[in-house]
């Protein structure tokens, strides 16, 4: 939390006030002022500031002594979303996927030792967890987070499966790291994960990586079925290999966006030339 900054030109305010943001998560959707605090770190008064300074900026509301956070929240991350051109690219090839499989499908990223969904083509379909565009779960409990886990070096790998997790999921049962290693082993050998009830029952998925341009693992993205409907031999047959092709058509497309001569430069006005 707060006070962890040892630069010159470190911010604390700011940090403080990404601190409370923070604080909020499926767990916690509304927390009083003391709940607040205490989440953070922080002194009351020092929290009731930066509260109320969030909630005339608008990224919070309060109601009957709780505080939450409102929609304008998501503008943050999909800032980053929106800032690597992989949405626009992947919506139409996530929601052709959809079609031909039935079944949904999602795009999540790294934060912390948690996966963090950034995009979703979703089917109406009964499963024992809720998932929108900024859900988090453990990382080691999810196909995607396998991917994305297994793109890391030993040292990153390690200093990520040190942080606790932040989707207010208890802590996963941790697999011995030799259990781990070996299952992540696999994972990049063969280019894809599968995460059989793991995460909660019925929820069973499969999911690869979506690369840059430089090759670099950015993403991943999967598939999700009931499991009383789908077994994972089906999964595996008749999905993951469209789940791949569709992950790949992504990344080719995305490295060509990535790579485009492109400037951006300012529209001059009659008034703004020098005279």
């Amino acid at each position: 939390m707060a006070g962890r900054g040892t630069g010159p030109d470190f911010v604390e305010a700011l940090a403080r006030g990404l601190d409370v943001l923070a604080c909020f998560d499926a767990g916690h959707r509304a927390m009083s002022l003391t709940e607040v605090a205490t989440a953070a770190g922080l002194a009351r008064p020092t929290a009731r500031r930066l509260l109320l300074t969030l909630e005339e900026l608008g990224y919070v509301r309060s109601a009957d002594g709780a505080f939450s956070l409102t929609p304008k929240v998501l503008g943050l991350g999909m800032a980053y979303v929106g800032s690597l051109g992989l949405w626009d690219i992947a919506r139409p090839h996530m929601a052709a996927l959809v079609a031909r499989t039935g079944e949904s499908s999602s795009m999540a990223q790294l934060d912390g030792s948690d996966i963090v969904y950034v995009a979703r083509v979703a089917v109406p379909k009964l499963i024992a967890l809720r998932v929108d565009v900024g859900t988090r779960f453990p990382a080691v409990q999810t196909s995607q987070g396998k991917v994305l886990l297994a793109a890391l070096d030993p040292e990153n790998l390690a200093a990520t499966l040190a942080e606790r997790t932040r989707s207010g999921l208890p802590e996963p049962i941790r697999r011995t790291p030799a259990q781990l290693c070996d299952e992540l082993t696999e994972v990049r050998a063969r280019g894809w994960a599968l995460a059989d009830e793991e995460l909660a029952p019925g929820v069973r998925s499969v999911a690869v990586p979506v690369r840059d341009g430089a090759g670099a693992v950015r993403a991943a993205m999967n598939v999700t079925v009931h499991a009383a409907e789908t077994s994972t031999e089906q999964l595996l047959r008749d999905h993951l290999p469209q789940l791949l092709r569709t992950a790949g058509d992504i990344s080719a497309e995305w490295s060509q966006w990535q790579s485009r001569p492109y400037l951006e430069v300012p529209v001059r006005t009659e008034g703004s030339a020098a005279g």
